[in-house]
């Protein structure tokens, strides 16, 4: 699903996208998750939770191939993925 048009309006969704030129922090790709609820569309209510959640990836941004191991490592930010390269830091 490419439009927020195909969104079904009563039905619960997450809404995300891939960016193929990600901003970095020291080299390394990183998500970002803020958790925000619409309540009500008219008029518009809007919460946003005042924690997020920040993930890294363990090695340095790389634009290779996605399919290749040594992606897996750069382009995600899974922890269960990460903590088990040799360069992961546990925090």
């Amino acid at each position: 699903m490419n439009s927020l048009n195909n969104v079904l309006k009563n039905e619960a969704c997450v809404v995300s996208r891939y960016l193929d030129n990600p901003l970095l922090i020291q080299g390394h790709k990183f998500d970002l998750r803020i958790y925000v609820v619409i309540t009500c569309y008219d008029p518009l209510r809007i919460y946003v939770f005042r924690e997020g959640l920040v993930r890294f990836a363990s090695e340095k941004y790389q634009n290779v191939d996605l399919a290749s191991d040594e992606a897996k490592f750069t382009h995600l930010t899974n922890y269960s993925i990460n903590k088990k390269n040799e360069a992961f830091v546990q925090n």
